[in-house]
C-alpha cells in the first residue's frame, strides 16, 4: 500500500512533466511565429481617371513662307540708265521713283508732237471758217450744196487730225513720264539687278529689280489628301468640332526649336493635289513687322485644324508597350487589383495620348508605380497629384498651342 507522500511525490512529478511539456510547446510555438513571414503592405501607385475633354486636333505640317505680294520692277521706255534713286534692301513705297532713264529723247519727241498738234490745230481754225463761210452763201443760194459738203468734210477731217494729234502728244508724254521708272507696289526692294549706264530695250525681260511685300506674309504648307478628307469626314459625322473662321490657328515652329511671335490664320486650302506628291497646299497668312520670315524660308508649322470635344487621353508615362509594340497601360479593377488593358492610341496632344478604343470613362490608369506591380497584385491607389502631373509635363513654349504629337506622322514622314 502506497503511503501519502509517495501519492504527493509522484503528483509533484506530473505537474513539473506537463509544466515542461508546456513550456516546450510555447516556445516552439514562438519559433515558428517568428519563423513565419509577414505579408507586405500593397504598393502603391498614382492613378488617373479617364474623363471626356476637350482636346484640339493639331498637326505638325512643312511650309515654305511666300511673300504677299511681289512685283518685278521693269522699264516702259527704251533707253539709257542715268540714276538709281533707291537703297538697297530698303522699305519702298508705291509710285517712288527708283531709276531714271535719259529723257532728252522723249523731251525732243514731246516737243514734236506739241508743233505737229498746233498746226493742226490752225488748219481746223481754217475748215471750221470755211465751212461756216459755204453754210452762209448756200442759205443765200450762191453756193452749190457740193461745194458745202467738201468744206464740212474739211471740217471733220481737220477735227479727226488734231484728235490724233493730241493722242500722240500725251503719247509722248506719257513715254517721258516711264522715264522715271516708279514703284509699282509698296514693300522691300532686293538688290539693284542694272547699274547706271545700262542701255535698256523697250519690250525686253530685263528686270531692274524686285520689291516683295512681306508684312503680312504668307506661309504656304502641305497635308497629304488622305488626311484632309479624313478631317473632312470627321468635321462632317460631328466627331470633330470646327473652328472659328476668324481663329489664329497656327503657330511656326522655327529652326531652333523656338515658336514664331504671332499666330497665323488659315485663309484656304488648294483644290488641286500635287500628282507627284498627293499633297494639298494651304494657305497661311502671318504678320511679319520685324521681317523675321523671309520669303522661300522652311518653316514647320503646327496647325490645330478641329476640336474634339469628347476625347479621353491619358498621360505619355501610361503607356506600356507590348513585345510587338502594341499600346496597353495598367488598369485598377474594382477589387483594386490591376490588370493589363489593350488599348489603341491616336496622336499625342499635350503631352497626352489620345485613345481610341480600350479605355472608357470611370477607368482608373496607373500613371507611376508601374515597376512594382505584376498581374493581379492588389494595390494602394492615390489620386496623380496635379502639381506632380504638370511638374512632369515638358514646359510648353506658347500656352495656346498643345505640344508637338510625336506619334503623329508629319506631311513630309508621309511623303
Amino acid at each position: 500500500m502506497t503511503s501519502p507522500s509517495t501519492r504527493m511525490l509522484r503528483v509533484r512529478s506530473t505537474a513539473v512533466a506537463a509544466g515542461i511539456v508546456l513550456v516546450t510547446l510555447s516556445a516552439c510555438n514562438q519559433k515558428q511565429q517568428a519563423a513565419a513571414p509577414v505579408p507586405p503592405p500593397p504598393p502603391e501607385v498614382s492613378i488617373v481617371t479617364v474623363r471626356e475633354q476637350p482636346i484640339p486636333y493639331v498637326r505638325d505640317l512643312p511650309g515654305r513662307v511666300a511673300p504677299m505680294r511681289i512685283a518685278e520692277v521693269r522699264s516702259r521706255v527704251s533707253g539709257l540708265v542715268i540714276k538709281r534713286t533707291f537703297e538697297q534692301g530698303s522699305l519702298v513705297k508705291e509710285g517712288d521713283v527708283l531709276y531714271k532713264i535719259d529723257p532728252a529723247p522723249f523731251e525732243v519727241e514731246l516737243q514734236s508732237a506739241e508743233a505737229v498738234l498746233a498746226k493742226t490745230e490752225a488748219a481746223l481754225v481754217l475748215a471750221r471758217q470755211q465751212a461756216d463761210r459755204l453754210e452762209q452763201l448756200l442759205s443765200r443760194q450762191t453756193a452749190s450744196q457740193a461745194q458745202y459738203d467738201s468744206a464740212y468734210a474739211g471740217l471733220k477731217q481737220a477735227e479727226a487730225e488734231v484728235a490724233g494729234a493730241k493722242a500722240s502728244r500725251d503719247r509722248a508724254k506719257l513715254n517721258l513720264n516711264y522715264t522715271d521708272v516708279r514703284a509699282p507696289i509698296s514693300g522691300r526692294i532686293g538688290r539693284a539687278l542694272l547699274t547706271e549706264g545700262t542701255l535698256v530695250d523697250q519690250g525686253t525681260a530685263a528686270v531692274l529689280a524686285t520689291i516683295q511685300q512681306l508684312d503680312p506674309i504668307y506661309v504656304d504648307i502641305t497635308q497629304s489628301v488622305g488626311e484632309l478628307n479624313k478631317l473632312r469626314r470627321d468635321l462632317a459625322s460631328g466627331e470633330l468640332s470646327r473652328l472659328s473662321a476668324d481663329t489664329a490657328n497656327v503657330h511656326l515652329i522655327m529652326d531652333d526649336g523656338s515658336l514664331y511671335g504671332s499666330a497665323g490664320r488659315l485663309l484656304f486650302s488648294d483644290v488641286t493635289a500635287d500628282p507627284s506628291t498627293g499633297q494639298v497646299t494651304l494657305r497661311v497668312q502671318f504678320p511679319n513687322p520685324h521681317d523675321e520670315l523671309f520669303p522661300g524660308m522652311y518653316v514647320r508649322a503646327r496647325i490645330k485644324q478641329g476640336i474634339d470635344t469628347d476625347a479621353l487621353a491619358v498621360p505619355q508615362q501610361a503607356i506600356q508597350r507590348t513585345s510587338d509594340g502594341k499600346p496597353e497601360v495598367w488598369v485598377v479593377r474594382e477589387d483594386d487589383k490591376v490588370m493589363l488593358q489593350p488599348i489603341e492610341v491616336g496622336p499625342v496632344v499635350d503631352s497626352q495620348w489620345i485613345v481610341r478604343e480600350g479605355l472608357k470613362v470611370g477607368d482608373r490608369v496607373v500613371v507611376e508605380g508601374v515597376q512594382k506591380i505584376s498581374a493581379g497584385q492588389p494595390v494602394k491607389t492615390v489620386d496623380l497629384h496635379p502639381a506632380t502631373e504638370e511638374s512632369k509635363k515638358p514646359k510648353p513654349r506658347d500656352t495656346d498651342v498643345p505640344e508637338p504629337a510625336p506619334g503623329a506622322q508629319s506631311a513630309a514622314q508621309v511623303r
